[in-house]
């Protein structure tokens, strides 16, 4: 299955982007008449025809259309600290795209050794792991917001912040409601330091375990994000 990103995909007839041409034309070899699907990361999955197999501007023609494909009917948003090498990050967007997520936002915190991030780079990451995966919506990536900001946002939903501090914390599985819109903070690699972890608790926050182990960030948020999918199978 040839899938291709189309964002601004709305009549019956469509150029796909430069790179998507080259991609469909020169790379794969299709040409006129071959049939390919199309996902416009809003949840339209479409299958459709070449019309003009240009290597620039490929057309096509929309012959079936599926909407809300692959919708979920809750809302994961798992807020986490870039990691210093930022290939892990990507690691882990592209694998909770596979997964099932629907927003994800960096936090500067404390302890972060990486407060900057390449948005156009990491929305990459996002499109080709939706592709692959066969999904038909994008998550939302969010710019860079220090911890206090996105502590005190309002948010309607279950919240949650994981940590490897001292004290007792229940472990996420035992806490989520099956269907519940949620927002899960995950720190960086030195942790959420214990002043972070009170002003989450102040703002309705409820501290997590992920398990026995201690994880890396970008494992930890993976984590989170399987255990709320698999809650919600």
């Amino acid at each position: 299955m040839n899938i291709f990103y189309t964002p601004d995909l709305s009549g019956n007839e469509y150029t796909l982007s430069e790179d998507e041409s080259k991609h469909c034309v020169r790379v794969l070899r299709m040409c006129v008449g071959d049939v390919i699907q199309l996902v416009d990361g809003r949840g339209g999955f479409y299958e459709a025809e070449i019309v003009d197999d240009n290597p620039k501007r490929c057309s096509v023609k929309v012959t079936e259309h599926k909407k809300n494909f692959g919708k979920r009917d809750y809302h994961l948003h798992i807020a986490c600290a870039p990691t210093k090498n930022i290939e892990r990050y990507e690691w882990f967007l592209e694998k909770a795209t596979e997964i099932g997520i629907d927003e994800i936002t960096p936090i500067d915190c404390e302890h972060s050794e990486r407060t900057v991030v390449k948005s156009e780079r990491l929305n990459k990451v996002l499109v080709s792991a939706m592709k692959q995966s066969i999904k038909a919506y994008l998550a939302k990536l969010n710019e860079v917001i220090s911890f206090p900001e996105l502590a005190s946002q309002k948010f309607s939903g279950e919240k949650y912040i994981a940590h490897c501090n001292n004290g007792e914390k229940k472990l996420l599985k035992d806490l989520y409601t099956k269907g519940s819109n949620v927002l899960i903070l995950i720190g960086p690699e030195g942790d959420f330091t214990n002043s972070e972890v009170e002003f989450a608790k102040q703002n309705g926050f409820k501290e997590i375990s992920l398990g026995n182990s201690r994880l890396r960030t970008e494992t930890a948020a993976i984590v989170a994000c399987h255990t709320v999918n698999l809650i919600n199978e």
